[in-house]
């Protein structure tokens, strides 16, 4: 089973992810792919290389295959450790991004997390501020990343293709 989390930043897509993995515990193996690992850094993040690994992903959970991918190190800004996730029975993916269209046939449950993005934004910068050296420069790469989900949630019409919306304007 595959479940995907999408929302704007700063919605609360992490926390329920985590609140699902613990719901699901008792009925099999879970394990959570959070698209913050996915990335590549700043540049294009929605890009052809995030529809790839999730393509990859997708197909090893399926057939019931280890899933390995290389994440995203966010302190160097380049390819970082191998991460192995053994086969589950619920995959929960997590993130900007998780809802595309490319993979939405293979997800059972597709969720939507509703926030307004200004309030996501500034949950963001509230949260992550204060583990980076430059506080502006960060705000200003979160705003571009802010415009490239709303014309990725366009393009692709996530909120409409999902089948549960949740509203993450207050803590989950």
């Amino acid at each position: 089973m595959i479940t995907s989390i999408d929302g704007w930043p700063g919605a609360g897509k992490t926390t329920l992810a985590d609140h699902l993995a613990q719901s699901f515990a008792d009925r099999g193996s879970v394990a959570i792919v959070h698209m913050d690992d996915l990335y590549r850094g700043w540049q294009d993040p929605l890009g052809p290389e995030l529809t790839a690994v999730l393509a990859q992903i997708i197909t090893a959970h399926l057939a019931g295959e280890e899933i390995t991918f290389q994440a995203w190190d966010w302190q160097t800004s380049q390819p970082g450790s191998q991460i192995t996730i053994p086969p589950v029975d619920h995959l929960i993916l997590e993130g900007v991004g998780s809802g595309q269209s490319s993979i939405r046939e293979s997800v059972d449950s597709k969720i939507w997390v509703e926030i307004e993005p200004i309030v996501g934004l500034r949950r963001v910068i509230e949260r992550d501020g204060g583990l980076v050296s430059d506080l502006d420069l960060f705000e200003e790469q979160m705003r571009r990343f802010a415009d490239h989900a709303a014309a990725h949630f366009a393009a692709e019409g996530t909120l409409f293709a999902a089948d549960f919306e949740v509203n993450g304007q207050g803590s989950l």
